[in-house]
């Protein structure tokens, strides 16, 4: 769906639902400073259209973007035109260097199909973060949390535009099957509609931490966060240093 127009609809669908990304933000940064007082570089995986970037880059003094998609960045670099953002996939970005916080929010986490690729990101979030670093993850729905059948309805007018958004989850195996329609209306192009269908797996809390543990982090589940999947908020190990061969 998400060509450059497409990426800004996104934008002013999730706004006028009434998403606070700078309340969000001020949340993640509040809990990586808890964890880690000195944090001053933080790496924003599926930073998505750069949202969440943009007021996380108010807190740390060097940030960094990760999205696999090329019109998502294409819209984040217009809004953060001096931040490197890199165009890579969840499981296997490399960028050869390693921040004090990594942040992957707005439940693009549950895009991982298996515990197997859910365990790879998280290893890959691992090798970018430094040793007592801190990884703050927003899941997906738990299979216990989640609600098969939930309709939602929104309209948003701006720049414009009417956007009429209708979404319908359902479950499909252990993952959510997630339609949604839209029907996007100017003046000047009338009507036009698009439509996506994804599927968000439904990890149990104890799969997430399984792979945070695996991937090298200690993992606390938050219940209350940002959103109302809660959070994991996870800390890089710090593995002691091998001996010498004196010693």
């Amino acid at each position: 769906m998400y060509e450059s127009e497409d990426a800004e609809i996104y934008d002013l669908i999730h706004q006028g639902r009434g998403k606070d990304y700078a309340a969000e933000a001020a949340e993640v940064t509040r809990l990586v400073l808890a964890h880690k007082p000195d944090a001053a570089s933080l790496l924003d995986v599926a930073c998505g259209t750069g949202e969440h970037l943009q007021h996380l880059s108010a807190s740390f003094p060097h940030v960094e973007g990760v999205d696999i998609s090329a019109d998502m960045l294409l819209s984040a670099k217009a809004r953060l035109p001096l931040v490197p953002l890199h165009q890579s996939d969840m499981r296997s970005f490399a960028l050869g260097r390693r921040f004090d916080a990594v942040t992957c929010l707005f439940s693009s986490i549950g895009h991982m199909r298996t515990t197997a690729e859910l365990t790879a990101a998280l290893r890959c979030f691992a090798e970018h973060t430094v040793p007592g670093g801190v990884a703050v993850v927003d899941p997906w729905w738990f299979p216990d949390t989640f609600l098969p059948g939930y309709v939602a309805s929104d309209v948003v007018r701006a720049d414009g535009r009417t956007i009429a958004r209708v979404s319908h989850a359902s479950q499909e195996g252990n993952a959510t099957r997630m339609d949604v329609q839209y029907l996007i209306a100017d003046a000047d192009s009338g009507i036009r509609h698009l439509a996506e269908s994804t599927l968000i797996t439904l990890f149990t809390r104890e799969e997430y931490e399984a792979a945070f543990r695996a991937a090298g982090f200690t993992p606390t589940y938050l219940d209350q966060g940002p959103g109302a999947r809660g959070l994991f908020v996870a800390v890089r190990q710090v593995w002691p240093e091998p001996a010498s061969a004196g010693a």
